[in-house]
C-alpha cells in the first residue's frame, strides 16, 4: 500500500510558500503523493502547478475536483496544462459533488449522479488523449479538442461510495478515491464493487486510494472531540452519511485514524487488509500535531517499501 499525504486547505489555510513547504515535507519524507482537495480556498490544480513545479518527482493528485461546475473542455484544459508544469505527474481525482452544494450553490442539476458522470467521462476521456469531441446528449454538449504539447493523459480516479457510481469508477475510470470511509466499508463494499466491474469490463486491475483523517496522539479522546466539532456537519451530508452509517460510526470522529504510534500502524494494516492500495493519510491538528503525523506515518511508508 502506497502512502501520501493531503496538502493544502485540508490541514487548514495556507500560503503559496506554505504549500510548497508541504509537498517539499512529503517527497523528502519519501511519500508516494500529494493530493490536494477542491473546496472553498486553493483551486486544487492551481495548487498542484504552483507546488509541484517546485518540487521534482513526487505524484500529484487531486482528492477530488467536482466536475458539475467545470464542462470537460475546461476541465481537460486545466489538468493537460498541470501536465506540461509537472513533467505529466498528474493523477485526476474527480466527483459528482455534494448534491446539497452544487444545487445550492451553483444552481446547477444533482439528479441522476451516475448517469450525468458516465456521459461527462465519455467526453473527458478522449479530450484528455488529445481527441476531438462532438457530442450532443442528455446532460452534456461538447465539441471541440485541447491539444498540449508534451503530455500524456493523467489517469482518472473517480469518487464513488454509491453501487453505481462504483460500477461507473470500474468500468471508465482508473479508480476510485474515497473519503471518510472506514476499512469495515472498503473491504466489505468499495473495494470488491468496483474490482468486480473492472474485471466485467476487461479493464486493469483499479486503484481504491481511501482518504482519512489521521492524528498521532497521546490524548485521543480529545482529538477526537476536536474533530466532530470541525467536521461534524460532514456527517449530516447524505453522501457522507451512508458510508458512515456502514461503519455504525456517529460521526467523521469514529472513523479518523487517531491513537499512539502503535494504534496509527495497526490502522493503517487494517486499510492494507482491507484491499486498498493508495493511503491519503490528512494531518490533522495544529502543525506540531501534524509534523508528528507525518513522521509516523513516513516511517510506516518506509517500513513498507524496505
Amino acid at each position: 500500500m502506497r502512502i501520501g499525504v493531503a496538502v493544502g486547505d485540508l490541514r487548514g489555510p495556507v500560503t503559496a510558500g506554505e504549500l510548497a513547504r508541504q509537498v517539499r515535507r512529503a517527497a523528502e519524507c519519501g511519500l508516494s503523493s500529494v493530493w490536494a482537495s477542491q473546496a472553498f480556498g486553493w483551486d486544487a490544480l492551481t495548487a498542484l502547478a504552483v507546488a509541484g513545479v517546485q518540487v521534482p518527482e513526487i505524484e500529484l493528485g487531486t482528492a477530488v475536483v467536482s466536475v458539475p461546475q467545470r464542462h470537460p473542455l475546461v476541465l481537460a484544459g486545466q489538468a493537460l496544462s498541470v501536465q506540461a508544469a509537472t513533467s505529466n505527474r498528474l493523477t485526476l481525482g474527480i466527483g459528482a459533488g455534494i448534491s446539497m452544494m452544487v444545487t445550492n450553490m451553483y444552481g446547477m442539476p444533482a439528479d441522476r449522479p451516475a448517469a450525468r458522470m458516465r456521459e461527462y467521462l465519455s467526453i473527458l476521456r478522449p479530450l484528455l488523449r488529445g481527441e476531438a469531441v462532438s457530442h450532443q446528449g442528455q446532460t452534456l454538449t461538447a465539441a471541440g479538442q485541447v491539444a498540449v504539447e508534451g503530455t500524456t493523459p493523467p489517469p482518472v480516479l473517480l469518487a464513488a461510495l454509491a453501487p453505481a457510481m462504483l460500477r461507473l469508477a470500474g468500468e471508465l475510470a482508473d479508480g476510485t478515491v474515497t473519503w471518510m470511509t472506514g476499512p469495515r466499508t472498503l473491504a466489505d463494499h468499495i473495494v470488491p464493487s468496483i474490482i468486480k466491474a473492472a474485471e466485467t469490463a476487461g479493464r486493469p486491475t483499479p486503484r481504491v486510494v481511501a482518504g482519512l483523517l489521521v492524528s498521532v496522539t497521546n490524548d485521543e479522546h480529545r482529538v477526537r472531540e476536536r474533530i466532530a466539532e470541525q467536521f461534524g456537519l460532514a456527517g449530516q451530508v447524505p453522501e457522507y452519511r451512508a458510508v458512515l452509517d456502514r461503519e455504525r460510526a456517529a460521526g467523521p470522529q469514529d472513523v479518523v485514524i487517531v491513537g499512539d504510534e502503535t494504534q496509527v500502524e495497526r490502522r493503517l494494516r487494517q486499510l492494507h487488509d482491507a484491499g486498498v492500495t493508495d493511503f491519503l493519510a490528512a494531518p490533522f491538528g495544529n502543525q506540531e500535531e501534524q509534523d508528528r503525523t507525518i513522521e509516523v506515518i513516513a516511517a510506516q511508508a518506509e517500513r513498507q517499501q524496505s
